[in-house]
């Protein structure tokens, strides 16, 4: 629904009033069309039909998602309908026969005009005369031909019923808030722009200035205020509209159609009684506490409430007119809200006044938790699987199943959101409130709860677990083995006591890193991580079953909820699990841990099916009674058939098989990750196509097939041995090239699958050479994630291809790779000589270290505690308390505090208990708790989890804004956004913590279609393929407009590709508009400070100064600084990256000082984190020539490209472009050399007799020295001079050495030496010593030689080189920002200005030169 309205609405962009953002960078493009056009010229054959696709979406006139429609079907048009409102309100719509009557609702439910009406019929008027009311879930074609032309639609009022009459209620009241919505920060700077020149010049001065402050990201928590925007002003509509206590209607009123009162405050002070009824709304004459039904005697009445009060009040007439004029103005992106917002660590700061709201208060108090206050509650299975079942044979039917499904998943996990919320914050009764409250599980609004438990009932009565033992079977405890993990029926039985018992006390975490004695508090937390993994595993499981999408197999929605402490598991419902009526619908798998395994041949003939395409083999297994049983799924799985028929499979928490290298009891559900199952067999596959390439092209094609046969199978088992192969779908192919070689090559390709029970508990079948067999294939697979993967991993971070900025991302790309995060201390320990990532890596586990910690005492405090055991907690974690609690006994009474609880880490018991939990929670447990015992624990934990043994100075070297952020996020704790001093022993008070939000995991289906398309448009991005990019891209982004609608992630990848297809073919303003629709969805679904975000602002930042919009540029930079700040901290590739950005626009608006301290920064920080040789150290080295060339400096150009080339000799070799075009950079800069010293020499021959003199009258008039002397220390801080001041030495003349360049870090030592000795009055030596007032010869000679060098400079300098450098400079630089931080798929990124050899000066130097006469 979302997603075609978006659509429609972009086709209505001439009626609406125009976006200013996108209008000021279309103005600004025009401009700089002429000389763009030979760069599109340039654009590796960019076809025409993308550059017009590319005009009409720079002029807003049609939707790209349509165009990338049209690419991808041609037969897709659009039509114009009009549409006639019930307010008089006339529209032109553009149609396409496809759409549905829901999208056009949903688009005239966005429209400004029939924004606030509801209850409407839609009917079609036809040019034969014909009228035809739309059905909601028809599409136009099957109603109406609108191809043929004159059409109209009349939206027709309809009879409101209870429901339709509060749901239009609330929607008017939606509409009157939609004013404090807030607007992108770029939004909102691009509309400053476009103020007055002589106020935003005074403004882009000011934020121009605040970007040249390097120190600011030293202390980010000051900027910290700056990061919450505030919403725009508030336009106040009407005083308070809320339902009336007259409420409900009389009876005798309901038979004349009375519905609802509403109670209304104007702006003008006068109050109105409005009774809602079947046709309309009208004011009556009730007055104090006694209805009068009769209508007033002003006779007003209208079909919606937002007419009525716009006939009521004219305040509130012209106060909606602004809003609507303001949702009008806005992007149309940032009036769509998103399904599922991200949760921000950062709360307003002041807070602002909580003022009264009865429209809230009502919906609060409903406390409905997610369930319809009227009408049925939604059957979520049903409307799930009823996707699922959905046609998709052709390309719509796909995405109108896509879409489906989307919606549903993501109402669906909305809902269970409120839900969990309520199960934990108990408003919700258990339906087993027999049980321990541990085990307590709860249905509200169909859908069932359950807490993610730790399975060890040893510390239980041991008649309490007998009691349970026999409770196993029942209908109630089938949905238990269904919804909670099966972690109560795996622990149920007296066995598997004693196997959770071994795998806390006697095994190892891990098998390569054994920790025989393990603290008591480290066995219960390890049972915690054993029961959050596997529902963890469970959700993954589901993904993967819901992604290999086997007809007639059907999995449950799921999301797991974070909330306070607790770990809420929320499914849908299975039917007729509650009612008891299948008490033998288990067909397959096992509910007692393998005793009893059950099996079905129909059942199993679809697991078999989903077990190919998941690389699963069929397998037998030996139950408890010795029966042989073929299963192709893990033995816990459960297949019940519900009383819809349907076939269900559950308790997915082994999809992937065991972690090879973690095979102890106490390391259960270690397993695979799925994308690293799917990178090994592609690899393989890889592998063997190469292998069989290569002989067939050895065979001769009169080779027999017995020959054939006797040369391929030898090859394939030297490269493959026993179980190692590739994905199902490309063996078979393989198999069917080489079908002649039926019996082994057959046994080889069943092999390539991979048999999830080995390394379990659980007997197999079959002989032992078979299951030696299955166990060396997972311990290849796990070896290639040991051997291939993890230093594959490695380079990638040490050549930037993946380079994470937070733990999010790292994360992430940990992920993505196939690495689970229980490697992350071996990356650590890889990463050793990458400072920034092993930063990343170490505060990534301190952080979950400390997010286990601090979950306990979130469970142990009462509501009224919460506050202050938070405050309590950060200032032990991030400050520094030792007073509260007794230091050395703190450590022990948490302990005992722990062994008081049977279940302490994830009961639930001593939260909701009675007496004793209260008697526990009055001792303030979380008060025990200091700095020592809380940094001890997380040592102690991020030894037993990730093998790693953190620095023991690591509480003093954590960077805190950055811990501070992701300790937030992964909690869900929102802090006030003020100035912190995290220096004090207690930098956090209570009135800190203003919120606790619940963590979300979820299983919403995501469209392969789209992600295909957009892996295939990123590879044709890399080679150059533009047209085809491009293509892809919009195809991509039509889709998933149509399945999620515009806000969501994957859209905003699709429109950064856009952007970068069009940046590259030379249409930045294109580019300019599809980078800020990026920036848009970001900001609504990642977050404000997410690393996207700051790319976003970099990449808008770069297309700006692309469209000579520096001052604009440079603001945006500035906020992408902001974010980079708080994510990842000063020290990190990409911060020095954006310096050079920053130096680019400085440089090129004539600010060469700030262009060279950037630029010394940036240069600093790569050598510092990467190294002296890496390429992105000599990005640095050509940047300082380029800059250096501008100034006129060509020796100190000459010596930084020097260097530039010989990291890229060592890099790349002599042979590759951009070596080529370093060693053409240098005979340039020799060449302009020469001249400038040919020019010098000639100046200085002319003036040396007059030189001379002026050096004798010096030494004869001392005061005189002392007044040339006075000048000089003045003009080393005056900041308008043309030559960097901490280079000052370098450039005074030639008394310095220049052997071996300028050294950077060196030259800043000067600077700063300087700085300090001129606020003393003291004078400097050109090495930056403080010496007195006696005046060495030399500082005169640097003056008059300094006078003399820009006077020949000034003499011999033209615009060419400046223009050359800063042209060529700018243009790699915005491509090494693109390729190197945005677009990670191509894989050689670029450095600045080594992209094009110098045949390209000649067309650079015209560009600039257009672009200054511009």
């Amino acid at each position: 629904m979302a997603g075609k309205s978006s659509r429609a609405r972009s086709r209505r962009v001439p009626q609406s009033s125009a976006n200013s953002s996108e209008a000021a960078a279309a103005a600004a493009a025009s401009a700089a069309e002429k000389s763009d056009e030979s760069l599109k010229a340039e654009g590796n054959g960019v076809a025409a039909a993308a550059a017009a696709v590319a005009e009409e979406e720079r002029s807003g006139d049609t939707a790209p998602e349509a165009n990338g429609a049209k690419q991808a079907e041609g037969d897709v048009h659009l039509y114009p309908v009009s549409v006639r409102a019930q307010n008089g309100e006339k529209l032109e719509l553009q149609l396409n026969p496809g759409d549905s009557v829901m999208d056009l609702r949903q688009f005239l439910l966005d429209a400004p005009e029939t924004c606030y009406i509801t209850c409407y019929d839609l009917m079609l008027h036809t040019k034969d005369g014909s009228v035809t009311r739309l059905e909601d879930y028809n599409e136009i074609s099957e109603v109406a031909d609108i191809t043929s032309g004159g059409c109209s639609l009349e939206v027709a009022p309809a009879l409101y019923d209870d429901r339709s009459i509060r749901a239009h209620v609330h929607r008017a009241r939606e509409l009157l808030s939609l004013s404090s919505l807030p607007t992108s920060l770029s939004t909102s700077l691009a509309l400053q722009h476009e103020m007055p020149r002589s106020n935003s010049t005074e403004v882009a001065k000011a934020d121009a200035s605040d970007v040249d402050c390097l120190g600011f990201m030293e202390n980010v928590t000051a900027s910290l205020s700056n990061l919450t925007t505030s919403p725009d002003k508030y336009i106040k509509c009407v005083e308070s509209i809320a339902f009336s206590s007259f409420n409900p209607p009389p009876s005798y009123r309901r038979l004349l159609g009375d519905l609802i009162y509403i109670d209304v405050s104007t702006l003008e002070g006068h109050k109105f009684c409005v009774t809602g009824t079947t046709k309309y709304f009208y004011v009556n004459s009730s007055t104090g506490n006694t209805l009068d039904p009769r209508q007033s005697k002003s006779a007003f009445e209208s079909t919606t409430i937002i007419g009525l009060l716009q006939k009521i009040s004219p305040k509130f007439k012209k106060a909606f007119r602004e809003i609507l004029e303001q949702k009008a103005s806005a992007h149309p992106f940032e009036n769509v809200q998103s399904l599922m917002t991200p949760n921000f660590w950062l709360g307003a700061y002041p807070l602002p006044d909580h003022k009264r709201d009865a429209s809230r208060a009502e919906d609060a108090l409903t406390l409905s938790y997610g369930s319809e206050v009227i009408g049925m509650q939604r059957d979520w299975n049903e409307e799930l699987q009823c996707c699922r079942e959905f046609p998709h044979t052709t390309h719509q039917e796909s995405i109108l199943r896509d879409r489906a499904l989307y919606k549903v998943t993501s109402d669906f996990v909305n809902a269970a959101i409120s839900g969990a919320i309520g199960v934990i914050s108990r408003c919700i009764p258990p339906i087993n409130p027999a049980d321990p409250e541990c085990f307590h599980m709860y249905v509200h609004n169909n859908i069932f709860f359950s807490f993610a438990v730790d399975g060890d009932l040893g510390q239980l009565p041991r008649n309490l677990a007998s009691n349970l033992e026999v409770k196993v079977g029942s209908s109630l405890n089938e949905l238990s083995e269904m919804a909670s993990s099966n972690s109560f029926h795996e622990t149920a039985t007296d066995s598997n006591v004693g196997k959770f018992g071994s795998s806390n006390s006697d095994e190892a975490h891990s098998v390569g890193d054994a920790t025989p004695e393990v603290p008591a508090d480290l066995q219960l937390t390890d049972n915690e991580q054993a029961t959050y993994a596997s529902a963890n595993n469970d959700l993954k499981g589901t993904k993967a079953y819901q992604e290999a999408d086997v007809p007639g197999l059907y999995n449950l929605a799921m999301a797991i909820i974070d909330y306070r402490g607790h770990r809420v598991v929320a499914q849908s419902i299975i039917p007729g699990i509650l009612q008891g009526d299948k008490s033998d619908s288990l067909l397959y798998g096992s509910v007692d841990n393998g005793k009893k395994i059950c099996w079905s041949e129909l059942f199993h003939s679809k697991v078999l099916e989903a077990a190919k395409r998941l690389h699963l083999k069929e397998h037998a297994v030996i139950d408890g009674s010795g029966n042989v049983v073929k299963l192709a799924a893990p033995v816990e799985c459960k297949g019940i058939v519900g009383s819809d028929d349907r076939h269900y499979l559950l308790d997915l928490m082994r999809v992937t098989p065991r972690d090879a290298n973690y095979t102890g009891p106490g390391s259960r559900f270690c397993v695979l990750r799925p994308e690293l199952i799917t990178a090994f067999f592609l690899a393989e596959a890889a592998d063997r196509s190469k292998d069989i390439a290569k002989h067939d092209a050895e065979i001769s094609n009169s080779s027999s097939i017995v020959k054939d046969d006797q040369v391929l199978n030898p090859s394939e088992d030297s490269v493959h041995s026993d179980s190692q192969g590739s994905n199902g779908e490309v063996d078979a192919k393989v198999a069917h090239d080489c079908d002649s070689a039926s019996a082994e090559n057959g046994e080889v390709v069943k092999e390539t699958f991979l048999n999830p029970n080995v390394f379990t508990e659980f007997k197999l079948a079959g002989s032992e050479e078979e299951i030696a067999a299955d166990e060396e294939s997972v311990r290849k697979v796990s070896l290639y994630l040991k051997e291939v993967v993890l230093p594959k991993f490695v380079k990638d971070l040490c050549t930037l291809e993946v380079s994470p900025m937070d733990g999010h991302t790292l994360t992430e790309a940990l992920h993505a790779h196939g690495i689970n995060v229980r490697y992350i201390g071996k990356v650590a320990v890889m990463t050793r000589h990458l400072p920034h990532i092993w930063d990343l890596c170490v505060i990534e586990m301190i952080v979950r270290s400390a997010k286990h910690m601090v979950k306990e005492i979130l469970r142990e405090s009462p509501d009224h505690d919460l506050a202050p055991a938070i405050s309590h907690f950060f200032n032990c974690f991030f400050g520094d308390v030792q007073a509260l609690g007794m230091k050395g006994t703190a450590r022990t009474q948490r302990k005992d505090l722990a062994g008081l609880l049977p279940s302490s880490k994830s009961s639930k018991g001593h939260v909701r208990g009675k007496s004793g939990a209260s008697e526990r929670k009055s001792q303030c447990s979380y008060m025990n708790i200091n700095s020592s015992v809380l940094w001890s624990d997380i040592y102690e934990f991020a030894k037993f989890k990730y093998q790693f043994e953190l620095p023991a100075d690591s509480q003093l070297r954590v960077r805190k804004v950055p811990a501070i952020r992701n300790f937030c996020q992964k909690v869900g704790i929102t802090i006030a956004a003020r100035k912190y001093d995290l220096n004090v022993e207690a930098p956090f008070q209570t009135s800190d913590i203003l919120n606790l939000q619940p963590v979300v995991k979820h299983s919403v289906p995501v469209c392969l279609e789209a992600k295909d398309l957009v892996e295939t448009g990123k590879a044709r991005l890399a080679e150059g393929m533009l047209s085809e990019a491009y293509s892809l891209f919009s195809e991509a982004f039509s889709i998933l407009q149509q399945v999620t609608g515009p806000m969501h992630r994957e859209i905003a990848n699709c429109c950064r590709y856009l952007a970068m297809v069009l940046y590259h073919a030379g249409d930045l303003a294109g580019a300019l508009l599809q980078q800020h629709k990026e920036l848009i969805i970001n900001e609504r679904c990642v977050g404000l400070d997410h690393p996207d975000t700051a790319h976003s602002y970099g990449n808008m930042a770069l297309f700006y100064h692309g469209l000579n919009q520096t001052e604009l540029a440079l603001r945006h930079m500035s906020r992408a600084l902001l974010l980079l700040g708080l994510s990842c901290g000063p020290d990190h590739p990409e911060v020095a990256l954006t310096y050079i950005n920053v130096a680019m626009m400085y440089q090129d608006i004539g600010k060469m000082d700030v262009a060279l301290r950037y630029l010394q920064e940036a240069l600093k920080k790569n050598e510092r984190l990467l190294g002296e040789e890496h390429i992105q150290t000599a990005v640095c080295y050509h940047a300082l020539a380029i800059a250096f060339n501008c100034m006129g400096a060509f020796k100190l150009s000459l010596q930084h490209e020097t260097k530039t080339y010989d990291i890229l000799v060592k890099q790349l070799g002599e042979e590759d472009q951009r070596t080529r075009d370093s060693q053409n950079w240098i005979k340039t800069f020799k060449m302009r050399d020469l001249q400038v010293n040919a020019q010098k020499q000639k100046g200085q021959a002319a003036n040396a007799t007059s030189t001379q003199k002026a050096i004798d009258i010096l030494k004869a008039h001392p005061n005189l020295m002392q007044a040339f002397q006075a000048v000089a220390a003045g003009g080393a801080g005056n900041s308008g001079a043309s030559v960097n001041k901490s280079l000052g030495s370098a450039m005074m003349g030639e008394s310095l050495p220049r052997g071996r360049g300028v050294d950077e870090r060196a030259a800043r030592a000067v600077a700063e030496a300087r700085k300090k000795a001129a606020a003393r009055g003291l004078l400097v030596r050109p090495h930056g010593v403080p010496v007195q007032a006696l005046p060495p010869f030399t500082q005169l000679l640097n003056i008059i030689n300094s006078g003399m060098a820009q006077e020949a400079q000034s003499n011999v300098q033209s615009e060419e080189p400046k223009n050359e450098a800063n042209g060529h400079a700018e243009k790699d630089k915005g491509d090494g920002k693109e390729n190197g931080s945005a677009a990670p798929a191509k894989e050689d990124q670029t450095p600045v200005g080594l992209g094009a050899g110098l045949s390209t000066l000649d067309t650079k130097k015209q560009k600039m030169k257009a672009k200054a006469a511009a």
